[in-house]
Parts: C-alpha cells; sequence; structure tokens
C-alpha cells in the first residue's frame, strides 16, 4: 500500500466528481469524514458549490433539492444536511462557500483598495480567495482533516478554479492533500457489461488540470470486479488496492459500512501518514442501518404537498430532511415507514377525495411557499383533525393548521395568511414587522428568519414531554408569523401555543390537547433540520409513536 510521507501540517482530502453527477458524491465525502472521525481524528467536511449564487436560499428546490439552514441561518446545499446527519454534529458557515461568495469577497476587498492598487485577476486572486477560505474553515473547526466536496464533476466549466485551488495546495504540501475521485461506471442494459472508459476519460481530464486522483470510488448498480479494477488501475494510475467499489445499496447508511468493509479508512490514513487514535466502532451505526432492513411492522406516513409541478415526478429531494427525519424515529421504534406523496391540488378539484387520508397513519404538512395547493393543504389538515389521525405540520403546515382551526373552530370567517390573501378580514398569519422593508425593497436573499432561535415551552404540554425539558432551541426559516392579535381568541377556541419564544412575541409551536386529539402539532421551525441517525428528533419520536397507535388500533 502507498504510503506518504508525514506532515504535521492539517490534511485535506478533495473529492471530486467524473462522468456524471448526481451519483453519490456527497454521500462519499460525508462517508470518508464519518470513517476518519470512527478513527478518533476530528473532521470538518466542506461543501464547494460553484453557482454564482451566493447562497441556496434563493435557488428553487425543485431543481436544487432541498435549502438546508445551519445553525448559524446560513442557506446551503442538502448535501451539508447529509454531512451534519453522518458527522452527527453541527457544522458552521465557514464549510461552505459558493462562487458568489468567494467573487464578492474577492471585489468588496477590491473597492475598499484591499490590494493595493492591483490589478485583481482570477489567478491568483480569486483562487488564492479559495484557499484563504478552507485554510480558515480548518482553523476554525480546529479539525485534523478536512474533507471538501467540490460539487459538479470534473470538465465542468466552473469547476476549474476550485480544482486549480486544489491542485496549489498539493504543490505546496504534497504530503497533506490527497485526491479521490467518485466516478460513474455504466452497465448498458444492450451490453451487459460494465465499461471503464468514461472513468478513464475523466481521470484523464482530472490530470490535464495538473491533478492525478490518489483514490477512486467506482460507483455503478454493480460490484467492481476484478478485472475492471485492474484495468483502471493500469489506465488510470491508481493502485488498485486505491479503487473502491461502491455499488448502489438499499440505504445510503449503508455506504460507510461498505467503505470500511473494503479497507478505505486503512488506505486514508495510510496515505495521510496518520495513526488512529482509536479502534473503529462502528456497532451503533451498524444497528442503526440494520434497521432499515430489518423492520417487521410497517406504518403509512403521506405527506400532502405540491409535487407535480414539473410533470408526473415526485421531486422528493425538496423535502429530503423531513424523510430522514421519519426514517430515523421509525426505525427507532422498530418500524419501516410507507411514504406516499399525496398531490394536495388533487383535493381541491376533487374535495371528496381526502377521504383517501383515512388510509395513513400519520400526514405531514412540510414547510414551502406560495398559493399552489393551499385550500387542498387546508382540507386535509382539517380532515385530520376531525377525525384524529396524527398531523404534523412543519413551518408552512403550523401555519396553515392554525388558519385551518381559526376558520373551523374559532368560527373566524375568511381568516388566511397575508401571505395569500393580504386584504383578508382575519390576517392569521402576518409578515414579520422587519420583514416588511426588505420586501418592499426586492432584498428577498437572506431576508427571512434563519437559523438557531430559542423556545420556551409550556409544561404539561405533548412538546414539552416530548422533548423532557422547558428550553430548546431550533432552526428557523420563514418570513410569516401567527398574528399576536388572535392568540387570545385562538387560545380561548382551544389552540393551545405549547412553545414561544422567550419574550413570549413569537409563536413556535402549536397543537391540541392530548385529551383532544392523539397527536394535533405544529411547528413555526423546521426539527427535521436537526435529526440524526442516532439522535432522532423527539417531535419526529412523538408523531411517531402517534402514528404506530393508529396502526395497531390504539
Amino acid at each position: 500500500m502507498a504510503q506518504r510521507k508525514t506532515s504535521a501540517g492539517h490534511k485535506y482530502i478533495f473529492v471530486v466528481g467524473g462522468v456524471m453527477s448526481a451519483v453519490g458524491k456527497g454521500i462519499a465525502a460525508a462517508s470518508i469524514g464519518k470513517l476518519l472521525m470512527a478513527r478518533g481524528l476530528s473532521v470538518n467536511l466542506v461543501k464547494i458549490d460553484p453557482y454564482l449564487n451566493v447562497d441556496a436560499g434563493t435557488m428553487n428546490p425543485i431543481e436544487h433539492g432541498e435549502v438546508f439552514v445551519l445553525e448559524s441561518g446560513l442557506e446551503t446545499d442538502q448535501d451539508m444536511g447529509n454531512y451534519e446527519r453522518f458527522l452527527g454534529r453541527d457544522l458552521g458557515s465557514d464549510d461552505y462557500m459558493t462562487s458568489g461568495m468567494v467573487y464578492g469577497s474577492v471585489i468588496a476587498r477590491e473597492r475598499n483598495l484591499g490590494y493595493g492598487g492591483k490589478c485583481v485577476e482570477t489567478i491568483p486572486h480569486v483562487r488564492d480567495e479559495v484557499i484563504d477560505r478552507l485554510q480558515h474553515a480548518a482553523k476554525t473547526s480546529g479539525s485534523d482533516v478536512s474533507v471538501v466536496e467540490i460539487g459538479g464533476t470534473v470538465g465542468d466549466f466552473q469547476n476549474a478554479l476550485f480544482i486549480e485551488a486544489a491542485r496549489v495546495m498539493h504543490l505546496l504540501h504534497p504530503s497533506d492533500v490527497l485526491f479521490v475521485m467518485v466516478s460513474y461506471l455504466p452497465v448498458p442494459s444492450t451490453i451487459g457489461e460494465m465499461k471503464t472508459k468514461p472513468t478513464q476519460n475523466a481521470v484523464r481530464m482530472l490530470n490535464s488540470y495538473g491533478v492525478q486522483p490518489d483514490i477512486i470510488i467506482a460507483r455503478s448498480t454493480h460490484t467492481l470486479d476484478k478485472k475492471r479494477k485492474e484495468k483502471l488501475a493500469i489506465w488510470c494510475n491508481v493502485q488498485a488496492d486505491s479503487i473502491i467499489s461502491a455499488p448502489d445499496v438499499g440505504s445510503i447508511y449503508d455506504v460507510p459500512l461498505n467503505f470500511e468493509r473494503d479497507k478505505l479508512s486503512d488506505i486514508l490514513m495510510s496515505l495521510l501518514g496518520k495513526r488512529a487514535k482509536q479502534t473503529p466502532d462502528f456497532s451503533q451505526w451498524r444497528e442503526f442501518a440494520a434497521h432499515a432492513h430489518n423492520g417487521k411492522k410497517s406504518i403509512k406516513i403521506g405527506i400532502v404537498g405540491k409535487y407535480f409541478d414539473t410533470g408526473d415526478f415526485v421531486l422528493s429531494d425538496a423535502y429530503l430532511s423531513v424523510i430522514e427525519a421519519i426514517k430515523f424515529s421509525s426505525y427507532t421504534q422498530g418500524v419501516v415507514p410507507e411514504i406516499a406523496w399525496l398531490n394536495a391540488k388533487s383535493y381541491e378539484n376533487n374535495p371528496a377525495s381526502v377521504s383517501e387520508l383515512k388510509e395513513y397513519d400519520g400526514i405531514i404538512v412540510p414547510g414551502g411557499f406560495g398559493e399552489t395547493g393551499i385550500e387542498g393543504k387546508i382540507s386535509a389538515i382539517k380532515f385530520a383533525r376531525e377525525n384524529k389521525i396524527p398531523y404534523f405540520g412543519l413551518c408552512y403546515g403550523m401555519q396553515l393548521m392554525t388558519v385551518e382551526y381559526a376558520r373551523n373552530v374559532a368560527e373566524l370567517v375568511g381568516a388566511h395568511t397575508t401571505e395569500i390573501d393580504p386584504k383578508t378580514r382575519h390576517p392569521i398569519i402576518a409578515i414579520l414587522p422587519d420583514q416588511v422593508e426588505k420586501l418592499a425593497k426586492k432584498n428577498y436573499g437572506g431576508s427571512m428568519r434563519l437559523g438557531a432561535y430559542p423556545c420556551e415551552l409550556k409544561k404539561g404540554t405533548i412538546a414539552c414531554e416530548a422533548y423532557g425539558t422547558d428550553s430548546i432551541s431550533e432552526r428557523h426559516r420563514h418570513r410569516y408569523e401567527v398574528n399576536p392579535d388572535y392568540i387570545e381568541q385562538l387560545e380561548k377556541a382551544g389552540l393551545v401555543f405549547s412553545g414561544k419564544s422567550p419574550d413570549g412575541r413569537l409563536m413556535e409551536i402549536a397543537e391540541l390537547s392530548a385529551s383532544v386529539h392523539p397527536f394535533m402539532l405544529g411547528t413555526q421551525f423546521h426539527p427535521e433540520l436537526k435529526a440524526r441517525p442516532l439522535s432522532p428528533h423527539p417531535l419526529f419520536n412523538a408523531f411517531i409513536k402517534a402514528a404506530m397507535g393508529r396502526s395497531q388500533g390504539n
């Protein structure tokens, strides 16, 4: 096995893609981080998005996937969510960058004469900004190793700058920088043979940038055989034992276990010149991953949203954290969730069809924006309330739960959110005062209430019992709030605001008493963002338990 000269410097592992995107480069990076942590090393994971967007907040989740919000409030790519879930800890704002961030910093510095009147160019100034950001993230995290995923694939024009930064870092400190290529090996159905040529070409493309991969992770539908491994080794100039097979798996949480089986952590530690600080223990992770395959019972969870606006495809990546949070809590309870995507617009076009919700053990209305399918969502919420089906509303789902209760229980006719109806007679949900000016100026980017905020819980409520404490902190992403002018009326009608901001001004959790409904609860925040495989979120745990109760006829 190849081994490099040991260096005392900070270590960097750059993960790049070959052939095509969306084959699991982010999961590979997250798994590498987990393997190194299991060996006792401290790790920070960094995602580089080549977009000119300053952050992911203004990107359409239907096209780009979920917007994941960090504790700091930074809106990021969904890969950051996978990173946090695999590492089991929070990541910081320094662990994410886009081309927009990088260029914005360089331009701002130039405007402030930070370059001393020099001609500012992509090389070296923008490239060096990338390097500075990576080094700052490493220093801030205090980690031993930074695992850096460069978004997209080799050959993408917008990635060249980031690969160049990595090349220069390797040139200056060759013992401290590794390159991992995650490349796809197709098995054409008409041929029935795994083809290595696309990966060979991807490596040559990477070589043209002055970079040689140290490790190839071979993604495919099938396990890489000895013949293809030997072929890749010869033509890609990578040692055979550093070519790791990564076939399709039933669960992404099997990936680190498969990598460990193929001794990837041994290879990484050797190439990094590092000694393990502890014997890796994957027993808890292995037990968790097994639940994905061995659940004896199932529960049916319906997610009501607007999923068919781009054709007949369910774009589940827009709700990735919700899906994973459901899985974590379900697996903990020994059940497997059957998730169905329910189109809210169908309940508007055919109101009687809402009765199909009787088939489900639990209903979720997730976060979102806009008026599409809104009355269908409200109909679904009403049906869940009246038929005592466990209901969990997330952000927009909490707001619409409050609107539904105001209309049909508190008898506030025409109650609505001002996001949809600015002239509503009863503005139950209204915009935050400090957002009005921003929206008037069309200043949408980063303009919402973002990141972690504290919340005080009312004792004796479902929420307080679920958390086991009366003081929490959760992540937010929204502009609108429950209108304080209607709190008293809603509470008199039986709606319980079990979570509030410390000053009592903002309603964070709404619920119905357990004596009235088995589980009818909505949160203004996004609890799914803090759910982890080995520490499922307490509110999702409570929701799944309620759904299991319905499934068992309790």
